[in-house]
């Protein structure tokens, strides 16, 4: 695959559900082995992007590309090419972590020892104890379920890797560490498409990031770029420009009766 290729595309990129628009005409070119920000309030259509993009849901309207293939006729494709973190982990929760890992790995075309071996590193990698690895994914905390589901994610060496709120449900502690392994993944030529809540980190990690609102885009850059198209000045902290970009920081309501 030639670097010149763009990791992820899409130009006019639509998404409606019953004549209710999730997203609108989106464009954007992430490069191979950036780390990509995804930014957005709560129902803009990050989540339905990141879905379309992996093949999941089919645009209403525009083109898109992973590695150059397209998501709706080379699904398959892409979806072997990639991995993907969703927000909400939905997984086989009466396997073990241990077989849960080897099940998508074989589900990849992987060998069973290579299956187990990867297993075995990942969930090294992923700071799942041995103790751990032998229980039921039912039994394990939200943060648990998160590190095993990066695991499945990863299993397969994906070029593109997609993670919809990867910290929702982490501790301070398991942030940081995963925060390590994604910077190792870049460094090693992944390509990460970010969505988070957490700007702090977005800031601190990724090259670029493109926010939306209603589905639209209204920023993409670096911060310093979306400083300037938010109008704001060099002190302005990614959480100051997104609220700017998004319409934010109205006046908080006055609840009298509350006391």
């Amino acid at each position: 695959m030639s670097g010149d290729v763009p990791a992820v595309w899409c130009e006019g990129l639509s998404k409606d559900y019953g004549g209710r628009p999730a997203v609108t005409g989106l464009s954007l070119a992430v490069a191979q082995g950036e780390f990509f920000g995804f930014l957005g309030p709560n129902g803009s259509g990050k989540s339905t992007t990141i879905k379309m993009l992996c093949g999941m849901v089919r645009p209403t309207s525009g083109r898109a590309a992973v590695l150059g293939l397209d998501p709706v006729h080379d699904a398959v494709r892409v979806k072997a090419a990639v991995g993907v973190l969703p927000e909400e982990v939905n997984t086989y929760e009466r396997l073990t972590a241990t077989e849960l890992l080897v099940f998508t790995g074989r589900m990849h075309g992987l060998s069973r020892d290579e299956s187990e071996s990867r297993a075995a590193d990942l969930l090294q990698l992923v700071q799942i104890s041995e103790a751990d690895r032998g229980k039921m994914i039912v039994d394990y905390s939200m943060g648990m379920r998160k590190k095993a589901a990066l695991a499945c994610a990863l299993i397969h060496a994906p070029r593109v890797l997609f993670l919809d709120e990867p910290f929702n449900g982490i501790d301070a502690v398991a942030c940081d560490h995963l925060r390590r392994v994604f910077t190792r993944l870049t460094e090693r030529g992944v390509t990460i498409f970010f969505s988070s809540h957490v700007l702090e980190v977005v800031e601190k990690l990724c090259t670029r990031a493109a926010v939306i609102r209603d589905g639209r885009l209204v920023g993409i850059g670096t911060v310093g770029e979306l400083r300037a198209q938010a109008g704001m000045g060099d002190g302005a902290t990614l959480h100051d420009v997104f609220v700017k970009l998004v319409g934010g920081g109205g006046e908080a309501g006055d609840l009298a009766w509350l006391r």
